[in-house]
């Protein structure tokens, strides 16, 4: 066996999305690519359930690619008070980040929308 230092520099400290890009089988289930959509379908059917929406509709193309359309409220655009960036900027590109965590921003309506470790759409929009 070779015997190899480990130490600090051996740690990686990886930030964004590229923890999803580089091990994508952490955040979401890879033998299942279905389980992306669903992430995407729960968030519209959360919108509905919570009184935000009355229609949530799924489209399966032909070219087998997905889409969904709600009626709800959308994402906030606003500039975040402590992060200085547009919300939706935070909901699709930072992991952790979101209104469903403790429950007192937004209520938490049925099983969060996180995906396998707390992903939820952004493993989706990882690229």
């Amino acid at each position: 066996m070779t015997q190899s230092s480990y130490n600090a520099d051996a740690i990686e400290v990886l930030t964004g999305l590229e923890p999803v890009r580089r091990r994508p089988g952490m955040y979401t289930d890879t033998t299942r690519p279905n389980h992306l959509g669903q992430e995407v379908i729960d968030n519209s059917v959360d919108e509905a359930l919570g009184g935000h929406a009355k229609r949530v509709e799924v489209i399966l193309h032909a070219d087998q690619s997905l889409e969904v359309i709600d009626d709800g409220r959308g994402m906030p655009v606003d500039i975040h008070p402590e992060e200085g960036v547009p919300a939706v900027e935070l909901i699709m590109c930072r992991l952790h980040a979101g209104g469903k965590f403790s429950g007192k921003k937004l209520p938490v309506l049925r099983r969060p929308a996180w995906g396998r470790y707390f992903g939820g759409q952004r493993p989706v929009e990882a690229r």
